[in-house]
């Protein structure tokens, strides 16, 4: 690629999307497009819109935060249908500050950058355009130079409520460099940039004894009091604090209740009444987005304090928990391990699995019904089968605690302990047990465990080792029965032959005496058996089958071995069962002869070729897999 073509292309587009012109022309402007005169509240709404929705499982999923956040799709949903939608439509909602609250590592951060990234990526479209007055440091909207007594009107005629009133510097600047006339303002498209202090803010506490309300408001320019006299002239007052560098974006308030009182109580007047106090002038007017983040103990801390009450009820509070779901978890430690250094490294199948797994059980609260485990209840939320249960049972059981998700075992962790036992190690492939190891390891210097966690955390360490083990052998089992994919079929068509006789009452053909015989009721018991079919769902089971072929038929389709999962599920397990001693002979020999070998490597083939395995991983899957079988 050639980099710096692609930039000078990228200049010049940015170049064609700037525009300069009148508030008259602006004027013009908006009568073709009044979306431009947009709220802050709404423009961050219609950004998340216009990426689009899609509704999967009952719950509104945005694709502005895919492939970015997992496993919080029902909080995203409350955050944007309970604030973000209620704000834009100009709701007394938008005067709260929104507070997101949850767990260290549980995408609070990721969830604002988000948002700083979109809104500035968003004002290079034309739905998210912002026009500002020209050399305002504000980038204050020109509907402001609209007189109060002719908004009504102006409403009337444009569908356009204004809001706020013009600023200081721009009521002098009106006067001296434009002699009053309105409609010479000059107007530009600005775009937002955090680096560039344009529509985006981040506010950071530090000691309150060195940091300064300026940080938040602006200061005075003490090198121009002698030349304009007065530190109450706007031309010697720096507008250049977080909330004025923010306005008609966002700001981000980072640990928000850390801060000194001081900061907290600036807020209150911007949420409800749109303006801010700076200096020795008249109120500021502000639109802009405060986004908060903290965590829960601070904020329980935050709210016993009763005078704090005030701009508590200022607030919109947003739990954002861990997320609950295993295969987003799985997701999460994907993510992370490709923004990594250690993405070439090779990490094999249901490693990743087994380390979310681990973290997701750290997270939930053993249900007060009692019927169900929390490895069912794991398996539940991550929308998987679970016997006796259903999806219905998930809501019921996530009403049962609020505050589930709210602890646990972070992301972090597991990607720090991943990473350390590559390094010290130096491997080039690891699997489930070395990252089961290096949790279990890690959690005597994890400084936040108490004795009692620890305990429980080293169960589910177990738990999740249990379940790679049979994860394995499924692993290991389907690839040998791919090395005899033709027995395989061979016994499914075997199967399906002796159905077929049983549901339509009539007898089988031996092929090589010729007589007739009845459907082999043994041989089917021994498949259907293995993935649980009992006596009694055996003719139901066996006439589902039978249908399914038929419909196969009727389209014009060859029912085979991939046809039925649950059917393929039964004749894999069968196959391994009867080449059990095989495996055990083959995976733990010593000394394995050539037929043996060939055997060993046409599974090690497998595992790489479908599996997605390295030869390192494929061989300790087949060893580990030995062991387990000869115990």
């Amino acid at each position: 690629m050639d980099i710096l073509r692609k930039v000078r292309e990228y200049r010049e587009e940015q170049e064609t999307l700037k525009w300069e012109g009148t508030l008259e022309d602006y004027l013009e402007l908006l009568k073709e497009r009044p979306y431009l005169a947009q709220s802050a509240h709404s423009r961050v709404y219609q950004m998340i819109q216009d990426q689009g929705i899609e509704e999967i499982d009952g719950h509104k999923q945005y694709n502005f935060f895919k492939d970015q956040i997992f496993g919080l799709e029902e909080s995203l949903e409350r955050l944007i249908e309970e604030y973000f939608h209620p704000a834009a439509k100009r709701l007394d909602v938008r005067k709260r500050i929104l507070l997101l609250m949850g767990p260290v590592s549980g995408g609070k951060s990721t969830l604002v950058t988000l948002l700083k990234r979109g809104l500035e990526e968003y004002t290079f479209t034309d739905k998210g355009a912002v026009y500002a007055i020209k050399g305002c440091p504000m980038h204050e909207d020109p509907l402001h130079l609209i007189p109060h007594h002719l908004r009504a009107e102006f409403e009337q005629d444009y569908g356009i409520r204004i809001e706020g009133n013009l600023s200081p510097l721009n009521v002098m600047r009106l006067e001296e460099e434009y002699k009053g006339r309105i409609e010479d303002v000059l107007v530009e498209r600005v775009f937002f940039s955090e680096d560039k202090r344009t529509g985006i803010g981040t506010f950071s506490p530090s000691d309150p004894k060195s940091q300064d309300i300026a940080d938040l408001t602006g200061s005075i320019d003490f090198s121009t009091i002698a030349e304009y006299g007065s530190e109450s002239d706007p031309r010697a007052y720096r507008f250049d604090g977080e909330l004025n560098k923010a306005n008609r974006g966002m700001m981000e308030f980072q640990e928000m209740l850390k801060s000194d009182e001081k900061f907290l109580w600036h807020l209150l007047s911007l949420t409800q009444e749109g303006n801010f106090k700076a200096g020795r002038f008249a109120l500021i007017s502000a639109d802009e987005l405060i986004v908060a983040h903290t965590n829960e103990s601070e904020y329980r801390s935050f709210i016993s304090n009763k005078k704090n009450e005030a701009l508590h009820s200022r607030m919109i509070v947003m739990p954002i928990p861990y997320n609950l779901k295993m295969s987003k978890e799985e997701q999460i430690y994907q993510k992370m391990i490709q923004e990594s250094d250690i993405k070439d490294v090779h990490i094999a199948p249901h490693t990743l699995k087994v380390a979310a797994m681990f973290t997701t059980l750290t997270r939930l609260k053993e249900s007060a019904k009692g019927s169900i485990s929390l490895l069912k209840k794991m398996y539940l939320y991550d929308g998987q089968t679970v016997e006796g249960f259903s999806d219905t049972d998930v809501p019921e059981l996530k009403k049962e605690f609020n505050d589930e998700g709210m602890s646990g075992i972070d992301p972090r962790y597991v990607i720090n302990r991943i990473s350390s036992t590559i390094i010290k190690k130096e491997m080039n492939s690891i699997n489930a047990l070395d990252v089961l190891r290096s949790l279990k390891d890690g959690l005597d210097a994890h400084a936040s465990i108490s004795k009692e966690q620890r305990e429980s955390y080293l169960n589910f360490i177990s738990i999740a080792r249990k379940e790679y083990d049979e994860l394995a052998k499924k692993e290991v089992q389907k690839a040998f029965v791919y090395s005899y994919e033709e027995s395989a079929k061979t016994l499914m068509d075997n199967y399906l032959d002796n159905v077929e006789a049983f549901c339509n009452k009539s007898k089988l053909e031996d092929p090589l005496t010729g007589e007739e015989m009845q459907p082999d009721e043994k041989l089917m018991r021994s498949i259907e058996e293995q993935i649980g079919i009992s006596e009694n769902a055996k003719k139901a089971f066996r006439e589902e089958i039978l249908i399914r072929i038929s419909a196969y038929a009727r389209k014009g389709k060859k029912f085979d071995y991939q046809s039925h999962e649950r059917l393929r599920e039964a004749i894999q397990k069968k196959l391994f069962a009867d080449l059990k001693d095989v495996v055990k002979i083959t995976t733990s020999s010593k000394t394995p002869d050539e037929q043996q070998l060939k055997k060993m490597n046409e599974v090690v083939a497998t595992l790489i070729d479908e599996y997605g395995y390295n030869s390192t991983s494929a061989n300790d899957l087949l060893r580990y897999v030995g062991s387990l079988l000869n115990r």
